[in-house]
């Protein structure tokens, strides 16, 4: 068995694993990263940015978001249901985050919202490619030259399997090699950051009672499967409930152009499978949101609806709403691609040639969606009665083809499962923490209760980049108390 020492072993190499490690080194700490992967970043090699709050370019854009304004905003979402202490701290943190990653040469493009409703809190990592998915690989890229110039080691392709305890306290990390061997990684402080279990389907049927790809269509990045919130359980880490961090899925996937997917998440007329409306569409944009409406549907999915007319308005003027991941209102390729739709005989994206069709090829009530239009119709020349829908959205559906996209609930992945303080130390059952034991991301990720906090973006990669740095602190402090 091969044997590796260190002050602290960080497990996982994604945003909160490698801020942790940059931390922790520049606190003095010997680190190792054990990574399952072959490389890292993991998942949030997708994702845009952090959530920053009173940054210097928010300031400069004049944009009125305090620390207080933002703590307020939060706890009154979640019902005061997520530890004040926590939050405060990483919102405070925040801030100095974002400089602090521009120290490593992390560049921004600014604070931006999400949708028209949320805050300009995300802060979108700059690259040479312009606004759009994946510009936080950049940052991520940052953080892994930073770490590795204040001499962290990373063991990649290195999975890890248990967290060694003596006297009640963590003293290593068991993992395996890239050819199965057993490796052992002698420290002070374990930080867990492995993501939670979003590819883990079991665990996400045991745990949220929602099946993958029937009631729920996250992603499933390839590796993420409750390592980390396995070892923290069996390490004595009190078990929290685990989530889905809910957004929602248009299309169950189905392969598209940008163009379709752009018409079909605009605010649309939405149906349930009784043809009846079940919200104002003009908050279609909030994922999670949306996802939730989604949720109380019967099999978990509604549609959304539009004809000819509109599709043909949208692609003469862009869509109405645009937002930092769809940035371009440009759906030119929307025939394009119904064109690949219709090959790939998708179950998730309908065309018909009249109402009745549509209602027949989606399951939908015929008799009450026919009503639910003719309704619909009549607000487009007055006003929305039943949901109070703003006029600038409101377009009559009359001329086919008609056109429909199933939405369910969707999200990232899983967030929580791991009990931790405003300090990311992981707690037991009687909220005592587990010596050398700390935690942060998506694993500890406890702050939103029933939603994703989308009013204000950057959340995920935001609490992920300040609880790993957060664990780093409270763990290099620990290691130099025992020793």
């Amino acid at each position: 068995m091969k044997e590796y020492k260190a002050s602290v072993c960080v497990i996982a190499a994604g945003p909160s694993g490698l801020s942790a490690a940059v931390q922790a080194a520049q606190l003095g700490s010997d680190v190792i990263v054990l990574e399952k992967a072959a490389a890292v970043g993991g998942a949030a090699n997708m994702g845009m940015g952090p959530l920053g709050i009173g940054t210097k370019y928010q300031k400069a854009q004049m944009i009125d978001i305090t620390v207080e304004k933002a703590f307020n905003m939060f706890m009154d979402y979640t019902h005061y249901n997520v530890d004040g202490r926590l939050i405060k701290r990483y919102f405070t943190q925040s801030a100095e985050t974002i400089e602090w990653l521009e120290d490593m040469g992390v560049e921004f493009e600014g604070a931006y919202r999400y949708f028209p409703q949320s805050e300009a809190t995300w802060h979108i990592v700059k690259t040479d490619k312009g606004i759009g998915p994946r510009a936080a690989s950049f940052m991520n890229r940052a953080l892994y030259e930073t770490a590795l110039e204040l001499g962290v080691k990373f063991l990649l392709s290195h999975p890890a399997k248990e967290i060694v305890k003596k006297d009640g306290k963590v003293c290593g990390v068991k993992a395996t090699d890239e050819k199965g061997e057993e490796v052992y990684v002698a420290c002070d402080a374990a930080i867990i950051c492995t993501g939670g279990a979003g590819a883990n389907k079991d665990m996400i049927k045991k745990y949220t009672g929602l099946e993958f790809r029937k009631d729920v269509y996250n992603f499933a990045v390839p590796g993420v499967m409750g390592d980390g919130l396995n070892m923290a359980w069996n390490a004595g880490a009190d078990q929290t409930q685990v989530r889905i961090e809910m957004a929602a899925d248009i299309g169950g996937g189905d392969e598209t152009t940008g163009g379709v997917t752009n018409i079909m998440k605009q605010p649309n007329l939405l149906v349930n499978y009784d043809g009846k409306r079940i919200m104002n569409e003009d908050y279609m944009q909030n994922s999670t949101y949306l996802s939730n409406v989604a949720n109380h549907q019967k099999e978990k999915t509604c549609f959304s609806i539009v004809d000819s007319s509109i599709v043909k308005y949208y692609i003469k003027h862009g869509v109405d709403v645009t937002s930092m991941v769809t940035p371009d209102p440009d759906v030119s390729d929307f025939y394009e691609g119904i064109s690949i739709l219709k090959k790939n005989g998708s179950t998730y994206y309908f065309i018909a040639d009249t109402i009745e069709e549509l209602a027949d090829m989606t399951g939908i009530n015929k008799e009450n969606l026919l009503e639910t239009i003719d309704n619909y119709n009549y607000f487009c020349d007055s006003r929305d009665e039943e949901f109070f829908k703003d006029p600038k959205y409101l377009r009559p559906i009359f001329k086919a083809p008609f056109y429909a996209a199933a939405v369910h609930p969707g999200g990232y992945g899983t967030v929580g499962g791991i009990r931790i303080n405003e300090n990311c130390e992981a707690l037991d059952k009687d909220y005592t923490k587990v010596d050398g034991l700390y935690a942060a991301g998506a694993d500890a990720c406890n702050i939103y209760d029933d939603s994703y906090m989308f009013l204000l973006p950057g959340n995920s990669m935001g609490f992920a980049v300040n609880s790993g740095r957060i664990a780093a602190k409270s763990a290099s402090k620990y290691v130099k108390e025992v020793r």
